[in-house]
């Protein structure tokens, strides 16, 4: 296991600069998840990592040691691709030993090493089969076991769910997070689905146009997030934002009024603010915000809400069912602790 750091890296094609001066650490035995949208530039900054790409400034660092000048092979780090990558020639048993006999180890070694990464996931039965024999969910594991058999100090992984259908992509992130949990092997992950980061990582760094929005654990994020484009990133369905101004301690917007998290009052009276609510902390009250329903969509456990408010379309997440109605009128009741303020200008979040 060892730390990777990444010390002020730069990516630039021609004249067009893609990484902008990105710097944290990830700690050694960390699972930590690069998400953002696409082109942000998290698969660039995970294949500089692995040797994959060069780096036009800054240093990347594992264990402590530059490895800018490093050949892929040497930096100790295993890879599993979106696309699997197998050879379609070799069986599986042939496929997780490849590298191992690249490296010239002997024959007992390579059996003992891929016997363990099968019994950890679930092979056994696959070894004697070709890749074109395999499910998809299959294939990633088989990938995910040549990565196993090479004990990196490192495991990267390249959004290796998104060939996968929805109910299989739930599954192998558990496979995964469980393996890693065994493992103990530092671990970075990219992928453009949140529901993946807040489900998997210890961390998660939140990129945008090739830089870092945003660090912190999954809960940190969802919670306090430091700014517009973090807030409507991560969280499923996406925060409720609508802009207003601030008076008299509360949000003027959408024709009524908005209750702030304590201290956010202090602002600039009149200054123009981003209103955001998730829709899981607003709730159907007595009395509150009235809004007319558009759609009303039951999903078993929960309910999710459409409505309009003030011409805006918002969104309210229920647990349980509702007698509510398209076209009646509801009213909006919600917790200030859990209203976010950010500026109008900045997008930064208002403490």
């Amino acid at each position: 296991m060892a730390s990777v750091s990444f010390r002020d890296i730069q990516k630039q094609y021609g004249r067009v600069k893609v990484i902008h001066g990105i710097e944290f650490t990830i700690s050694d035995g960390e699972f930590v998840v690069l998400v953002g949208p696409s082109g942000c530039g998290k698969s660039t900054l995970l294949r500089m990592l692995a040797g994959l790409e060069e780096i036009t400034g800054g240093e990347i660092l594992i264990d402590g040691k530059v490895v800018n000048d490093l050949e892929s092979k040497d930096r100790d780090i295993a890879m599993v691709f979106q696309s699997y990558a197998l050879y379609p020639h070799m069986t599986v048993r042939d496929n997780m030993g490849f590298s191992l006999r690249l490296r010239k180890a002997d024959q007992k070694t390579t059996d003992e090493r891929v016997a363990n990464a099968a019994r950890i996931l679930n092979l056994d039965p696959l070894l004697d089969r070709f890749p074109r024999e395999l499910s998809g969910g299959q294939r990633q594991r088989v990938a995910m076991g040549r990565a196993i058999v090479r004990d990196p100090k490192v495991f990267l992984f390249d959004e290796p769910l998104s060939n996968l259908d929805a109910k299989l992509r739930v599954a192998m992130r558990a496979e995964i997070k469980a393996l890693h949990q065994r493992l103990k092997t530092t671990t970075v992950y990219v992928t453009h689905d949140q529901i993946e980061a807040m489900t998997m990582a210890d961390r998660i760094v939140v990129m945008h146009d090739g830089i870092v929005e945003q660090i912190g654990t999954p809960l940190e994020l969802f919670d306090r997030p430091g700014n517009l484009f973090v807030a409507q990133f991560i969280g499923s369905p996406s925060m409720n934002v609508f802009g207003g101004t601030l008076k008299n301690g509360s949000v003027e917007a959408l024709g009524a009024r908005w209750p702030v998290p304590p201290g956010v009052g202090r602002a600039s009276e009149g200054q123009a603010v981003q209103y955001g609510i998730r829709p899981t902390d607003l709730a159907i009250a007595d009395s509150g915000v009235p809004a007319r329903v558009v759609v009303v969509e039951p999903t078993g456990a929960e309910t999710e809400l459409m409505v309009d408010v003030g011409g805006q379309q918002l969104t309210v997440v229920m647990h349980g069912r509702t007698i509510a109605q398209p076209d009646q009128t509801v009213y909006l009741g919600l917790d200030a602790a859990k209203a976010h303020v950010f500026d109008n200008g900045s997008g930064k979040r208002l403490a």
